[in-house]
């Protein structure tokens, strides 16, 4: 199996080589950069994974991810916090940046390489290719668990709003008419009327802000999720 690829960014040298060593042995492939500068001119498309200090020169690791999020080839890569900022307000904005977890300094490496195991489990396909988790920027779904999230934010979506956006983040970009969605989503015993839909359209929209905007209608055709 191909290793999994790792990024490692932070102005303490000693510490890279570190995490790079031990997370080496763990049976990861690690990069390292000194600083976010220096990682964004990498080709960051191969990696699975990023691990960010947040207090970095000019650009911090907030900052960063922010960069990445916005970037359709890296937005879905899960992203770890590794700071001593431990503050609430600052673990709270990790999470609502996109965060998949935050580690707080000083921390032990098996704790680092337990987190680390537990974030690429919960990004990965199973040996059917079936995805575990759909992630666009700070949206998430654990298909697993089926719970939505916006960095560490539960969304309390129905059944229905939880698969329609499973859908839509499947296929972004696709226009789903109101039938296929009827097909796809309801059972085919029961009858609900294509009002219905745009019903749960409204629903989920208002239980995803800032994403709702992401849902597009097209007249006449059905409804998308836009990138």
């Amino acid at each position: 199996m191909e290793k999994k690829r790792i990024l490692v960014v932070d102005d303490e040298e000693s510490l890279c080589e570190i995490l790079k060593f031990n997370l080496e042995n763990a049976g990861y492939e690690v990069d390292t950069a000194l600083s976010a500068e220096e990682a964004l001119a990498m080709d960051l498309s191969n990696y699975q994974l990023f691990i960010f200090d947040v207090m970095m020169g000019d650009i911090s690791g907030f900052q960063m991810a922010n960069i990445l999020k916005k970037n359709k080839i890296t937005s879905s890569v899960p992203i770890i916090f590794c700071t001593a900022r431990d503050a609430e307000e600052d673990t709270v904005r990790g999470f609502n940046i996109g965060a998949d977890d935050y580690i707080s300094k000083p921390f032990s490496i098996k704790e680092v390489i337990a987190r680390v195991n537990a974030v690429l489990r919960r990004n990965q396909k199973t040996d059917h290719g079936e995805t575990l988790s759909l992630t666009f920027e700070n949206l998430r779904l654990d298909m697993v668990s089926k719970k939505a999230f916006i960095g560490g934010r539960d969304l309390p979506l129905t059944k229905k709003e939880f698969e329609m956006l499973a859908l839509f983040l499947q296929k972004k970009g696709r226009v789903f008419s109101r039938e296929e969605l009827l097909k796809a989503v309801w059972s085919e015993d029961v009858l609900v009327a294509d009002r219905t839909v745009d019903v749960h359209i409204t629903r989920l929209r208002k239980k995803i802000v800032p994403y709702d905007k992401n849902i597009a209608t097209r007249s006449g055709y059905g409804y998308c999720f836009e990138i």
